[in-house]
């Protein structure tokens, strides 16, 4: 094992690694932007280095920089969390040539992952299912036009290169292609400087599934089941639980089983996931979707219902150790709900907020693991991602899971900024997620019971608001026209 490693991140991951770091013993090391002088991530690690300015361009996405802090504090390895630079090939690359061993896959292997036509060769020589769909790096466009006569509509244009919904176009009528085509060219240049696309055939409602699998590099290939992650904004995960409420054994062996087909054919190792969707009609039926070469956001839900530390696992498969299980002894027991508690404002697609937080308190209860970034008092910067916090429930049940969430959440009261807190407890509560009736789209239909419009403040918030002298518009003795303060977007705000 190493004797000192440097986490290239902040926030709720770099605490998280920084906790597995005291548990073995090893010496952490956090970096800091200008933005996160006094974040929780600095202080959770045993020392601490300055990167730079605010911008994640000159401090957390700088490769110079971040390679230079690690030689300078003596470290021995760098755990590059998820985000920022956690997937760039020539990261880790430039870690190996400053004779520091980066914590994840190879650099050719994360390359090759990364690009989404060569991900779905591999997978399609592994035996994955993949999506009918054409590759734009070599295509004419009368290939491109041929391809699409000979397939039915709609299809979805994306780019080869990158993730998060950059890039990508729903092509539902033959008018809309060249236009479609154009546009995610050219955000696709602007995000990953790469304009290559992949057409695919484009499923309505699907669900989106991962398996998550580790590897060392002594030929050991294991997978630690699967996760259900259909709740999305903006092909952004909400809330992720596993294992799937729709995956029976014996899809759950055929899916698994693909996925270290592919990692092994990849020669992948460290802890990666496979994701896969598939029709909601018909869940039998997966398609590979892309493999993720790294720690994934939603990695405590699986911690929670096999008992591994993926962290840990990660350390050991980079430090030259062979994994200590068989297949066999990785089971899932219980079950376990994460929701991602973000600084956003669901009412206004889902905008980023930024400011101090007030009230910020997290609930401590049996069954509840809250995974954090953030400390009341501190300020959500502009500069990085939206996630404060991370809450996990786990039960013997789904159901016990689900009550475990919502009582949690209810207990979690967080002020000074909006959240999304309000639609994950309308979430858990909904029919159909309490029926497992899940897809990317949910948000979306559902968009009226979980976003109401007449969502008025509670009787005792309306009597906290009028023991503070500011009554809501409206209410009985209120004169016509006063200004209303639920709405208002300066000063004190209940």
């Amino acid at each position: 094992m190493f004797d000192c490693v440097l986490i290239a991140n902040r926030g709720e991951i770099s605490v998280r690694v920084a906790r597995t770091l005291r548990r073995l013993g090893v010496e952490s090391v956090a970096v800091y932007s200008d933005a996160d002088v006094d974040m929780p991530h600095v202080h959770a690690a045993d020392r601490a280095v300055r990167l730079g300015p605010a911008p994640a361009a000159e401090s957390y996405l700088s490769i110079e920089r971040i390679v230079e802090a690690a030689t300078r504090v003596g470290a021995d390895a760098i755990h590059p969390g998820y985000g920022f630079l956690s997937e760039r090939p020539d990261f880790a690359r430039a870690c190996m040539e400053a004779g520091l061993t980066f914590v994840g896959p190879s650099p050719e292997a994360m390359a090759l992952l990364g690009d989404k036509i060569a991900a779905r060769d591999a997978a399609a020589a592994a035996g994955l299912p993949v999506v009918p769909g054409l590759g734009l790096e070599t295509a004419s466009d009368d290939d491109v036009d041929r391809w699409v006569t000979a397939h039915e509509l709609p299809l979805l244009v994306k780019a080869a290169a990158g993730g998060g919904g950059k890039g990508m176009r729903v092509v539902r009528t033959r008018a809309e292609l060249p236009e479609a085509l154009a546009a995610a060219r050219r955000e696709a240049y602007a995000a990953f400087g790469d304009e290559r696309l992949l057409i695919e055939r484009y499923l309505e409602r699907p669900r989106h599934l991962e398996v998550q699998v580790i590897a060392d590099s002594h030929g050991n290939v294991l997978h630690l089941g699967e996760r259900e992650c259909s709740l999305q904004r903006r092909h952004q995960k909400v809330i992720e639980e596993a294992p799937s409420p729709v995956v029976d054994a014996a899809l759950r062996t055929a899916m698994c089983t693909s996925a270290v087909g592919l990692a092994r054919g990849c020669g992948y190792t460290g802890a990666g996931t496979v994701e896969l969707i598939a029709d909601r009609e018909r869940p039998a039926e997966f398609f590979f979707l892309e493999m993720n070469a790294r720690l994934q956001v939603e990695h405590p839900i699986t911690e929670a219902v096999t008992g591994v530390d993926l962290v840990r696992a990660q350390l050991a498969i980079a430090a030259g150790e062979p994994l200590p299980w068989t297949q066999a002894q990785l089971t899932q027991t219980g079950h376990a709900i994460e929701v991602r508690i973000c600084a956003e404002d669901p009412r206004h697609e889902y905008l980023p907020q930024a400011g101090v937080l007030a009230l910020y308190r997290e609930p401590s209860m049996p069954g509840i693991r809250i995974d954090s970034g953030v400390i009341e008092g501190a300020e959500v910067p502009v500069h990085y991602d939206s996630l404060l916090a991370k809450l996990v429930a786990r039960g013997e049940t789904r159901e016990a899971a689900r009550q475990r969430a919502r009582h949690a959440l209810a207990r979690f009261p967080i002020l000074g900024i909006r959240t999304n807190v309000p639609l994950l407890s309308r979430l858990l509560a909904h029919e159909r997620f309490i029926a497992g009736d899940l897809d990317t789209h949910f948000l979306e239909a559902e968009k009226a019971a979980l976003l109401p419009l007449d969502d008025a403040p509670s009787a005792d918030a309306r009597a906290v608001a009028d023991a503070l002298g500011r009554v809501p518009a409206g209410a009985p003795g209120v004169r016509p026209g006063a200004p209303d303060p639920w709405s208002s977007t300066k000063g004190p705000r209940v």
